[in-house]
């Protein structure tokens, strides 16, 4: 059956870690159409979206060996057809995620030892959203105020609407945005339960069980990537909203736009020092046994002084060299 197909897990992981929102069909077509034309134009004469695109076309061909050769010498049907297998894993994966995240959302956001009041229904997220003053306050965008009684009734009545690149402040550790300083704790927050979707559900609060493979380990996953953060945010997004189902075109939740703000930013190579602290960071909580080597090196250890000494005397050598 097509279910069990290899490219249909292999969607699933595909869709969680590199590229969530996509479709697929398309992106294997135009990737194929991409690579004729590339023999004689270069990718950067491509606009910024299809050089996006095409990255992805190509960690897709990178991480499925063999898929390439089938693309080229396969029918139009074939590309189409892979195509689709790719989509229901990442589809499949997502529904997953957000059907289970719906619940588990109610427990993280909990106050300690009390019960959400009023309450909110595991299977209905009709008060949930902007409705309920728990879920609300999470999900007001940083830098407007939830207290403040008149942008709590414009955001509720839908007079003030929320775009997806207006970020909410539960993405900031401890619900803190400072405008000074908007890379200080975003997409820090323990509401951003990783473990969740990629070790095991039950390692989200604890140490995970060893007889339960997480989606990680099936499929080798030794550290944190960009998407994945991008990912986890939307699904914890939609977790909170009154939406009931989700969709890549839904306006209401604008998730598309929210994700792939997101990735702009995470992929912006002049962010890559606040970008690469993040991954650092998140690395150590998901992945802390493989996170040594991404350390930063203890300052005045030995190693630290023999790297400084070994770059002292590339700088004087390049010196030499270029005078």
């Amino acid at each position: 059956s097509s279910s069990s197909d290899p490219l249909v897990s292999h969607g699933r992981h595909f869709g969680r870690t590199v590229f969530a929102l996509c479709n697929y069909p398309s992106l294997l077509t135009n990737g194929i159409l991409r690579l004729e034309q590339m023999e004689d134009t270069s990718l950067e004469n491509f606009s910024a979206e299809e050089r996006r695109e095409h990255r992805v076309f190509e960690q897709l061909l990178d991480s499925y060996p063999g898929l390439l050769e089938r693309l080229k010498n396969g029918s139009e049907e074939e590309i189409l057809h892979v195509g689709e297998l790719i989509g229901k894993g990442a589809a499949g994966a997502r529904g997953d995620d957000t059907k289970t995240l719906k619940s588990a959302i109610l427990d993280w956001i909990s106050p300690k030892g009390e019960a959400i009041q009023p309450p909110l229904h595991r299977n209905s997220k009709i008060d949930r959203g902007f409705n309920h003053e728990l879920t609300g306050s999470l999900l007001c965008p940083a830098g407007l105020d939830w207290n403040d009684s008149q942008i709590k009734e414009n955001l509720r009545s839908g007079e003030m609407l929320v775009c997806g690149d207006q970020w909410p402040i539960f993405l900031y550790a401890h619900q803190t945005y400072d405008p000074e300083d908007p890379w200080c704790g975003l997409l820090r927050s323990r509401l951003l339960a990783y473990k969740h979707v990629f070790t095991s559900p039950s390692s989200v609060d604890r140490e995970p069980k060893a007889t339960r493979s997480g989606n990680a380990r099936l499929h080798g996953m030794t550290s944190v990537t960009v998407a994945s953060i991008a990912y986890i945010a939307t699904q914890v997004r939609f977790a909170l909203t009154s939406s009931s189902v989700f969709s890549r075109t839904d306006t209401a939740t604008d998730s598309e736009t929210f994700y792939h703000s997101l990735l702009d930013l995470l992929e912006d190579t002049d962010e890559s020092k606040e970008v690469n602290e993040l991954l650092i960071w998140w690395n150590r909580q998901v992945f802390p046994a493989s996170s040594a080597a991404k350390r930063t090196i203890t300052a005045n250890s030995a190693l630290s002084k023999i790297r400084q000494k070994r770059l002292a005397l590339k700088q004087t050598s390049n010196t030499i060299v270029s005078s």
